[in-house]
């Protein structure tokens, strides 16, 4: 029985990822095979995330509290210097 295919294209390390894992496991065709069949639903856990993004974002467009972008980049510019310090609680 002849099997129809398709060509697809994908960037070089996601080929290398997939090429990767399946010389431990199957082919590159059978892994890809096992993600598109595979339930669409997402996990319980990534249910909850978004749950809490969007609780989080209702918060902010409520007027809720938020953080400027200019202190952010200041923190995150501290890290692996003296000047680093955790992020304050709230």
């Amino acid at each position: 029985m002849a099997v129809k295919t398709e060509t697809i294209e994908i960037d070089w390390e996601t080929a290398r990822t997939l090429q990767e894992r399946a010389a431990k496991r199957t082919s590159v065709s059978q892994i890809v095979s096992e993600l598109a069949s595979a339930d669409d639903d997402p996990p319980e856990s990534d249910l909850s995330a978004l749950a809490e993004l969007e609780r989080r974002w209702k918060s902010v467009q409520s007027g809720g509290r938020t953080i400027s972008h200019d202190k952010v980049v200041g923190w995150l510019e501290s890290w692996g210097t003296p000047k680093f310090r955790p992020w304050p609680k709230s």
